[in-house]
């Protein structure tokens, strides 16, 4: 049976994570600011990115994201394919270890799509939400 504490921090966890562009101004409210995407953003200055950390490793894979190319049709899929990745090597503990980060307070990741709702961050930002 898990404790008050337990239960209070799992339900903070899934109330603090958002999805930002890396190019919109930083808010108060963003918490811990982590850029989860492979490659650095085309023409951001690292300072004005204003980064907790940078976590590669949670990324999808060159092959992967060169393959879903942010086609629509093929998000399910990628999702799938994604989420496979996540369950693996470097990608597993970097997930493990943005998941103590949301435990610690509101967190924030940050990635150069355009498209948000059809990214890997958004795969992310619901993997995170669940054990």
């Amino acid at each position: 049976m898990a404790t008050k504490m337990q239960k209070t921090k799992k339900a903070h966890t899934s109330r603090t994570i958002e999805v930002r562009r890396v190019y919109d101004p930083p808010d108060p409210a963003d918490g811990t600011r982590v850029l989860v995407d492979r490659l650095w953003p085309r023409g951001l200055a690292k300072e004005d990115a204003r980064l907790a950390e940078w976590c590669k490793d949670v990324a999808p894979s060159s092959e992967l994201r060169k393959w879903y190319g942010h086609e629509e049709g093929r998000f399910e899929e990628f999702a799938e394919r994604y989420r496979g990745e996540l369950a693996e090597g470097s990608a597993r503990e970097a997930l493990g270890h943005l998941r103590e980060l949301a435990a610690d307070g509101p967190l924030t990741l940050l990635t150069a799509t355009k498209e948000v709702p059809l990214s890997h961050a958004a795969v992310l930002k619901e993997a995170l939400r669940k054990r």
